[in-house]
């Protein structure tokens, strides 16, 4: 069999198409490697489920934040919007609050700046997952210089010192595309859509509630496969193109995949919707109250885009 050693990356302008006044920001467009079929497989779900237990932060810290969300889901919001504005990688930002979570898991206290911290999680997981970083200026920019850059890179040394620089952690969108392509092969006649296109939406689908199970507190305590199936579970039954035996198909793959119960996929499932509910009611809060109703009664679709939802 001919071996090709020829380089299938390929630029990926879509930060520039969709928000041209960031190219400042962010001057060079990511280099993205085709999807590889052979890396993929039971084998490297196997080796996910196996590392991402190393990963999960205390049970005290989960519990501490449960009882008091609100700082702590403040630091991820913010997050998340700085990752959307400075254009950065969708495994930025859920990478940046898993680093933030592991850190204060392990401190059990706020530094005496807590946006330096999320920026500094932000600094590292750019570093991981990108070629092209974001700036230590870019984010005191976006903190409205509330610390300096030399402030932020001690934090960065500190955060690598506290987790021993074991910093590639194992998060929801890791899984994404090895459930998406396990759960495809069950997949009926094809929709009227292309099927990349398909895939593609269905992905970035995922990617919004894996993101937003990241802003919230509740789903702190669960594995990111978990979060993974249950947010590819309410992609698909979202979407609406398929059918109840196809959904309960896919359903059952999905809890055999991340080694769960159905009922806990499906319990995970119904809390992602209803948080999703939330967030869109707090949309339209200044709606009138028929729309609100409306809203309400009727079952959300899952957005195409993370900014989409009112974080």
């Amino acid at each position: 069999m001919p071996v090709s050693l020829w380089c299938e990356e390929v630029e990926d302008d879509q930060g520039q198409t969709e928000a041209p006044a960031q190219s400042h920001i962010r001057g060079s467009p990511q280099l993205r490697a085709t999807w590889d079929p052979t890396v993929s497989g039971n084998r490297v779900i196997q080796r996910l489920l196996h590392m991402e237990e190393r990963y999960m932060p205390s049970i005290l810290y989960i519990t501490l934040i449960q009882r008091d969300p609100e700082r702590r889901e403040e630091l991820a919001k913010w997050a998340l919007e700085v990752c959307c504005d400075c254009g950065c990688d969708e495994a930025v930002f859920p990478l940046s609050v898993s680093l933030m979570d592991r850190f204060l898991s392990a401190s059990l206290s706020l530094p005496v700046s807590p946006y330096c911290l999320a920026a500094g999680c932000i600094l590292i997981a750019s570093k991981l997952t990108e070629c092209d970083n974001v700036s230590a200026d870019t984010l005191c920019a976006a903190a409205e210089y509330s610390f300096q850059p030399s402030n932020l890179r001690e934090m960065e040394r500190v955060i690598l010192g506290t987790l021993r620089w074991d910093t590639a952690a194992v998060t929801p969108q890791d899984f994404l595309p090895h459930f998406l392509a396990s759960v495809e092969q069950l997949r009926g006649a094809e929709s009227d859509e292309s099927e990349e296109e398909r895939l593609s939406t269905l992905r970035r689908h995922s990617d919004t509630l894996a993101a937003m199970c990241a802003c919230d507190s509740r789903f702190l305590g669960a594995p990111p496969s978990l979060v993974a199936a249950a947010s590819l579970n309410c992609a698909l039954r979202g979407l609406g193109n398929k059918g109840p035996s196809q959904l309960a198909d896919m359903g059952e793959a999905l809890a055999e995949l991340c080694q769960t119960d159905l009922a806990v996929l499906q319990c995970y499932s119904e809390m992602i919707e209803y948080a999703l509910r939330q967030r869109l009611r707090s949309g339209h809060e200044q709606g009138p109250m028929e729309k609100d109703e409306e809203v309400e009664s009727e079952r959300p679709g899952t957005p195409t885009d993370m900014r989409e939802i009112d974080f």
